[in-house]
């Protein structure tokens, strides 16, 4: 059976809750007949409003960010039950940002992707290379080291829930996107690793999603390749107008 396209937006540190609230009603007209799955990792105060208003929608809520643990003394974080409270239904993990700026490690990843399961939160997992490591060849030695150690030790009803997403390093936020048969070698890279770890039948039901300048007039090369399951939008996403045209254009193909 095909899978599932997932079209998700990272709004990362914008956006307050009004912002949220209109964009989102703005969103909901242009979208509201398409069957694509529509997700929105919104800064942390802005998930109530936006869970709030998207209640009569098919959009889901998530947040782009969570500590591993349930509970405790870690000033400034945010625990996976706080945000499923708050409304959210799914959580980015291991966003390179997060890895690069925040030093955040494959083993601490995975902390966090298996406190996201036992909180009922559905992880959207980030993996990429960056522009170095292609340049030397290593794309695949640090895709397969992220993908074991993030995933490695998930069960088969966790894994159910993973959503992958490949987000070259060197194509976000730079508008240098990757070519549709780049994207393509590396999904099915990663669904090779998959395979691996869970077996063949296991890696045909994950999606994985193409994450790196995405925009309107790429996503439909990006789709049409056999392993890209959608896409993770960060700021083609931020305009309701545009990240709507890469809805419907995603619908198109699919």
């Amino acid at each position: 059976m095909p899978r599932e396209i997932y079209v998700i937006g990272n709004w990362k540190m914008y956006k307050t809750g009004q912002e949220a609230t209109d964009y989102i009603n703005a969103l909901d007209v242009a979208v509201k007949q398409s069957k694509i799955s529509v997700y929105l990792a919104v800064p942390f105060t802005s998930i109530h409003p936006a869970a709030q208003v998207s209640k009569e929608t098919h959009l889901v809520i998530g947040a782009q960010n969570m500590n591993d643990a349930r509970e405790g003394a870690f000033t400034g974080e945010i625990a996976g039950l706080m945000l499923k409270e708050a409304g959210a239904k799914f959580v980015l993990l291991g966003h390179s940002e997060r890895r690069r700026i925040f030093g955040e490690t494959d083993a601490f990843i995975h902390k966090k992707i298996v406190r996201a399961l036992k909180d009922g939160l559905r992880p959207v997992v980030c993996v990429g290379e960056d522009a170095q490591e292609r340049e030397e060849g290593l794309t695949e030695e640090v895709l397969k080291k992220q993908i074991t150690g993030c995933l490695e030790t998930l069960d088969v009803e966790g894994m159910k829930q993973v959503i992958l997403a490949y987000e070259p390093v060197w194509a976000i936020g730079t508008g240098k996107s990757a070519t549709a048969d780049l994207a393509e070698e590396a999904h099915a890279f990663c669904r090779q690793c998959i395979a691996q770890l869970f077996g063949e039948e296991m890696a045909e039901l994950v999606p994985i999603l193409y994450g790196g300048s995405v925009k309107p007039d790429t996503v439909a090369g990006l789709l049409k390749q056999t392993d890209i399951d959608g896409v993770l939008v960060g700021g083609a996403s931020l305009d309701p107008k545009m990240f709507s045209e890469i809805v419907l254009n995603s619908e198109s193909v699919k």
